[in-house]
């Protein structure tokens, strides 16, 4: 059997999907497949499994790989040491839990200078065996005979012994499995404020005497307790009850009742408090930290997979504003292919108030450019600008003024990506063109800025970076190859996360398409440098040719399936080019009749599914959201009101709303619907339109509190 199949069959035992299953997903993994072209075009293979689940299988087999050159790691050193045995290695062979592997290894893992060691070197061991052997042997005189050399003394000597048991005892691997097992049903996490921190430590309040079982604290508690200690203001232990892990742990050691046992009694204790304890309390600090990253990284994840799917406006003529007080308005005019034709600034609010000549100004654009979209960003001035962009449209029919989330716009306009687009104009220009470009296509523009960086997570510097960094790439890979890529207008970032492509393939891919103008057929990608046969196999179903004369380049109809198409096509007398739409024409076709070794329903039916729509864009279209006209600051709310809102972040606790004003407000969890729900992403969406109720308003802290089951 080889390595990978029979990681297969342990990844089976981990995850509930069919061993055959997982082992032919591992294969197509190990040959480059990427997760994106899988889930779309191997389906036969994978029972039809989703990107989450292929995830799921990918993450397992990579950490038992990992497992695996631990193990490898470990028997080397034993073995170096000439300590390894049939027995160790069985053990080590055998073993599949990476903290029980660590304490099998414990006791021959190099050390630093312990106290243990340095009583070996006095020559206690023979002592401590003595002593730990419990018998009727009075371990005062058999210590007499150790005191030589560096041991001075009876006492120095049962000392020395009692170390050397307190290590024994430390890397105990059933005393190690006991106390982890009090750990993982008992522990509880404790916060205190530290000394003459009160004042700094305010945003921390809730923690300043905070207790809570671990494995029922939520995760943001646990990151935002975290990240108070990690500032200083808070001191954060984890324990159990000491009484209970002593006694667990005597069960195992203590065989009598006499001086020696006594010995052994303070050397469990010693090695708990000294050794075990902590060694275990770090385990679990990290553990749980661990588990937290993971639930704030699937927030975040699912946040931004909702914020890249956001309906697009379209390929149009359009107006972008980034809104300002003192400094102005930013204006700028894109072309429908999102090229800079023109900008401006405006001073409409105070100090200028220039309101009459900044309307002039946009009006006389939208007429010489014939502007079809308005874009305004929802920072600060934003209600007020956006008043300002109806004003001079409100004659114009067909001209729609969008509020755009402008989260990351300005982390764009400063980084190296802007630079090179945009060398020759200021950075507040190029924000507004990001504005401008998000809300014709949002996903083309946010593939642009650090997901990181993008506003719609939860305690995204405090998780593990690589673990978000990782997720996060997943997440906009995943979006970029569900929605397609114009290969003729896609930007190298975007052509960069479809399947096999990358940064350096992307780039030759846009130097290719300079020297022959455009593509004309999905063909062609071949003769880009270093795009062999395997890139090509991943990427091409992804890449569209809207204008190709091939008419299956404009689909995500898979070149290898072409043939398939084209004897569709022939045993149904009709040409190529009249499938394409024809419902009624494709549900005449018998599957059946193409179903091969390598073809089955899955792909058929995702054939029959594109050519009735092909090139069909899953995010819909873009709608017009109106807040209420009343609202331009917290001041203008009050208890009991009933307003319109945009879901704007979803948290484990809550979801934040914009409400049209620079503070955000809170629905807790329990206001959002009447029955119960763990995760308010179960009934709810980033960008969706709300109304809520306003139950409390506390303007010292800026922080409103809504809900939506009182509508």
């Amino acid at each position: 059997m080889s390595q990978s199949q029979f990681l297969a069959n342990k990844v089976s035992e981990l995850l509930p999907y069919p061993k055959s299953t997982i082992s032919k997903v591992i294969d197509l993994l190990d040959n480059g497949s990427t997760i994106p072209f899988i889930a779309r075009y191997r389906k036969e293979v994978t029972g039809g499994l989703d990107e989450v689940a292929l995830v799921e299988i990918k993450t397992s087999y990579n950490k038992l790989q990992e497992l695996l050159q631990r193990k490898e790691t470990i028997i080397k050193s034993i073995a170096e040491q000439n300590k390894l045995t049939p027995e160790i290695e069985k053990k080590i062979s055998d073993c599949w839990e990476s903290s029980v592997l660590e304490d099998i290894y414990l006791p021959f893992k190099p050390k630093r200078k312990t106290r243990a060691e340095i009583a070996r070197k006095k020559g206690l061991e023979g002592l401590a065996k003595i002593i730990m052997s419990q018998g009727s042997r009075d371990p005062y005189d058999a210590a007499e005979k150790f005191v030589r050399g560096e041991v001075h003394n009876v006492d120095e000597a049962l000392a020395g012994a009692q170390d050397i048991i307190a290590e024994w005892v430390n890397e105990n691997a059933l005393a190690r499995k006991r106390v982890r097992n009090l750990f993982s049903k008992y522990a509880s996490i404790t916060s205190k404020l530290v000394k003459k921190k009160e004042s700094e430590a305010q945003n921390y309040k809730d923690y300043f005497d905070f207790s809570a079982a671990l494995n029922k604290c939520p995760s943001h508690r646990l990151l935002a307790i975290r990240r108070a200690e990690k500032e200083g203001y808070l001191r954060v232990s984890i324990d159990v009850d000491k009484e209970h892990a002593l006694n667990s742990l005597e069960r195992i050691f203590l065989k009598s009742n006499n001086e020696s046992a006594d010995i052994v009694a303070a050397a469990i204790a010693d090695a708990y408090k000294r050794l075990l304890h902590p060694s275990i309390e770090t385990e679990f600090k990290n553990s749980s930290k661990e588990k937290a990253d993971k639930e704030a990284i699937t927030v975040f994840s699912n946040n931004l997979q909702q914020l890249l799917m956001a309906a697009p406006a379209g390929n149009k003529i359009t107006l972008g504003i980034d809104p300002g007080f003192r400094t102005g308005c930013k204006v700028v005019v894109l072309s429908a292919q999102g090229e800079l034709l023109h900008h401006t600034t405006i001073y409409p609010h105070p100090p200028q108030n220039q309101w009459a000549e900044s309307l002039e100004i946009i009006q006389k654009i939208v007429q010489q450019y014939k502007v079809e979209l308005i874009g305004v960003g929802n920072g600060t001035a934003g209600r007020e600008t956006m008043s300002l962009a109806e004003s001079a449209v409100k004659e114009k029919a067909g001209i729609e003024v969008y509020s755009v989330n402008e989260s990351g716009a300005s982390i764009y306009s400063a980084s190296k990506v802007a630079r090179e687009e945009f060398k020759d104009l200021d950075l507040t220009v190029r924000g507004t063109i990001s504005i401008a470009r998000r809300l014709m296509d949002p996903l083309a523009e946010l593939v642009k800025i650090d997901p990181k960086s993008i506003g719609v997570g939860q305690y995204q510097h405090d998780v593990n970076q690589d673990m978000l960094k990782n997720s996060l790439s997943d997440v906009v890979s995943f979006a970029v190859n569900q929605v397609g890529v114009n290969l003729n207008t896609a930007s190298h970032h975007l052509l960069a996360y479809v399947s096999g492509i990358g940064p350096k393939l992307a780039q030759n891919i846009i130097a290719h398409r300079k020297n022959i103008t455009s593509f004309s057929q999905r063909k062609q990608l071949n003769d880009v440098k270093g795009l062999g046969n395997k890139a090509y196999q991943q990427a091409a179903g992804f890449l569209r040719i809207p204008d190709a004369k091939e008419i299956l380049d404009r689909t995500a109809v898979h070149p290898e399936s072409y043939k398939t198409v084209q004897n569709m096509a022939k045993s149904i007398g009709k040409p190529l080019d009249s499938l394409v739409g024809a419902d009624e024409i494709l549900d005449q076709i018998n599957l059946n009749d193409y179903v091969t070794e390598k073809v089955g329903l899955p792909t058929l039916q995702d054939i029959i599914k594109e050519l009735k729509k092909p090139g069909l864009d899953p995010r819909g279209k873009a709608e017009v959201f109106h807040f209420d006209n009343r609202i331009h600051k917290i001041d203008d709310l009050y208890t009991g009101m009933v307003i319109p809102g945009i879901i704007s972040n979803i948290t484990k606790f809550g979801a934040f709303v914009d409400i049209g004003i620079k503070e955000n407000g809170l629905i807790h969890i329990s206001q959002i619907v009447d029955r119960f729900i763990s995760d308010p992403a179960e009934v709810l969406k980033l960008d969706q339109k709300v109304t809520v109720k306003v139950l409390d308003i506390d303007k010292a802290r800026k922080r409103i509190s809504l809900s939506m089951k009182a509508v």
